[in-house]
């Protein structure tokens, strides 16, 4: 097992996990490209990749320009192991050691996404794009949460 910065190599398996997912599904897989999750990765944020036995099974990127996260998923096959978790808190980590702007992401209601973040401490403060839950982390949210 190795958690790892992404790399623009990595890119071609990130995108069999994103099109793996039960939850959250792309409508088309077409709607994020190659170029789009390059663009993410070198110009604006990062990402983070979670592999077993070489085989990307999970990864993360956070957006610094629009201050959202752009990518948070795990291979079905890889559920329930922790491994979101850990996407997600060095990704946090990362971000709030940039900037102390509130990140936001959105994701669908009544999915273990949603729970998953609930239960990791975000806020919900509306709705996003098609009847999606936009939450919110505050910088000061998250580093009471990191002690």
């Amino acid at each position: 097992m190795n958690l790892r910065e992404a790399k623009v190599s990595d890119i071609p398996q990130m995108q069999v996990v994103r099109n793996a997912v039960k939850e959250n599904p792309l409508s088309d897989p077409g709607l994020v490209t190659d170029e789009d999750c390059e663009n993410f990765l070198i110009n604006r944020g990062k990402g983070w990749v979670f592999e077993i036995n070489n085989n990307i099974v999970g990864f993360s990127i956070v957006d610094l320009a629009e201050h959202n996260i752009w990518a948070l998923f795990v291979h079905p096959e890889y559920d329930k192991r922790g491994i979101g978790k850990q996407l997600h808190d060095i990704m946090l980590d990362w971000y709030f050691n940039q900037t102390a702007h509130t990140v936001w992401l959105g994701t669908a209601p009544g999915t273990r996404a949603e729970r998953f973040y609930r239960k990791a401490g975000w806020r919900e403060i509306g709705t996003h794009g098609k009847g999606e839950i936009k939450f919110e982390m505050p910088f000061e949210k998250w580093k009471e949460s990191a002690v």
